[in-house]
């Protein structure tokens, strides 16, 4: 839990829940875009993504690819390092998970019934506004794969969105795809949030909240703090559970390049770059690292 006393805050955000920051807020069309990842063997990488995810590849050269969906919109990069290093156990900042959003619930069973006939691990888990899986890629980066419960079904405790960490009815989301085999990532899947270890949530806030203009919907979860724009339940989710002696990513490990924020035009990337350099926060060109050095790059749309 972070020490900003949320409830002292000035307005709500959209829903009738959540924290608006005092300042700059960014526009309720925010969301994310693709994110950029260090891998170690681009071809070892490919195989898995498509085979366990069921992503295209959209575009490749000079060791990289872009990956998508089924309508073809990019949602990851993989940049290769050969011989990068694995993500260790524990003790590291920077990238916890990215999180590819499904379109419904049909599309999450009938991704889950796809794991298990690849024989793929995973964990499963019930956030109360979503159900997701918990995946490991062949690097150790951390991938969640959710479908969202529908908005109207979200709760709040006065003006704190719930969620909480429950077992996922496994059996009842394989029933809602109806027989359907997976084939592949739908069209409309999108990167619906990325959550990242921190080493303090009130400095996390400072950056992400009170300088960049996320709203904080969920500040009383374990270690952890959740934000994001027009009342989503989060776009970035932030954690502490890396442990005190926690350390930035090494330029030779696999990690988190980059995230992107998308906002709805230009003149919206440069009003966030201005509320970032009027807290101390340096940018350039839309990009701008967070205390532990993960880069967060503001995009326009379209």
């Amino acid at each position: 839990m972070s020490n900003i006393d949320f409830a002292a805050a000035p307005a709500e955000a959209e829903g009738g829940y959540g924290i608006a920051p005092a300042g700059y807020r960014l526009p309720a069309e925010t969301h994310v875009g693709r994110v950029r990842l260090q891998v170690a063997g681009l071809e070892r990488s490919l195989a898995w993504y498509g085979e366990v995810l069921g992503m295209r590849v959209l575009a490749r050269g000079d060791g990289r690819a872009t990956l998508g969906a089924g309508d073809g919109a990019p949602l990851v990069e993989l940049h290769e390092r050969p011989g990068a290093a694995p993500v260790p156990h524990r003790g590291r900042l920077g990238l916890y998970h990215f999180a590819i959003l499904l379109p419904d619930r049909a599309a999450l069973g009938r991704f889950v019934a796809h794991l298990g006939a690849v024989g793929e691990r995973f964990g499963a888990s019930d956030h109360l506004v979503s159900e997701a899986t918990y995946l490991h890629d062949p690097d150790g980066l951390g991938i969640e794969v959710y479908a969202d419960r529908p908005r109207e079904s979200w709760r709040a405790t006065g003006r704190e969105l719930r969620m909480d960490t429950t077992p996922m009815d496994v059996r009842s989301v394989v029933a809602a795809a109806g027989g359907e085999a997976w084939a592949g990532m739908p069209a409309g899947t999108t990167i619906g949030h990325v959550h990242l270890h921190a080493g303090s949530l009130d400095r996390a806030a400072e950056f992400y909240h009170a300088a960049l203009g996320l709203d904080a919907m969920v500040w009383s979860y374990p270690g952890a703090l959740f934000l994001s724009a027009g009342g989503y339940h989060h776009h970035l989710g932030l954690n502490t559970w890396a442990g005190p002696g926690a350390r930035p990513p090494a330029e030779d490990e696999a990690r988190l390049l980059e995230w992107e924020l998308v906002v709805p035009a230009a003149d919206d990337v440069d009003a966030a770059a201005r509320s970032l350099a009027d807290a101390g926060f340096a940018s350039r060109d839309g990009r701008a690292d967070d205390p532990w050095g993960t880069t967060l790059r503001i995009v326009a749309a379209g």
